[in-house]
């Protein structure tokens, strides 16, 4: 209850919407406002995802290929590096878009 009157006391002498301005990614991670689709990617894109490094993104990449794309995000807790740690991290920065023509 004292953080919630601390926080509405802080935004009230901040000027109210102020506070809300987005911080700069740090190095190496997506923003939440710029979801990645994992169906269209490209290597580049993936390892701006905290703990995807060149290796992990080739093999998302290999995966939606032979599996004809991700039908959902907790698809990628079957690419090979990635367990439910690294997914519980992921979820929140990535989206699945369609699937159908994901050849890449």
């Amino acid at each position: 209850m004292q953080r919630m009157m601390l926080a509405v006391a802080l935004v009230t002498v901040l000027g109210g919407g102020a506070v809300m301005a987005e911080q700069a990614p740090a190095p190496g991670q997506a923003t939440t406002q710029s979801l990645i689709d994992v169906n269209t990617a490209t290597a580049e894109q993936l390892q701006t995802l905290p703990g995807v490094g060149p290796r992990t993104a080739e093999r998302i990449i290999e995966y939606r290929r032979d599996n004809g794309g991700f039908k959902k995000v907790e698809d990628l807790m079957n690419v090979r590096g990635i367990g439910e740690r690294s997914f519980l991290e992921l979820r929140p920065l990535v989206t699945v878009g369609n699937a159908a023509g994901v050849g890449q």
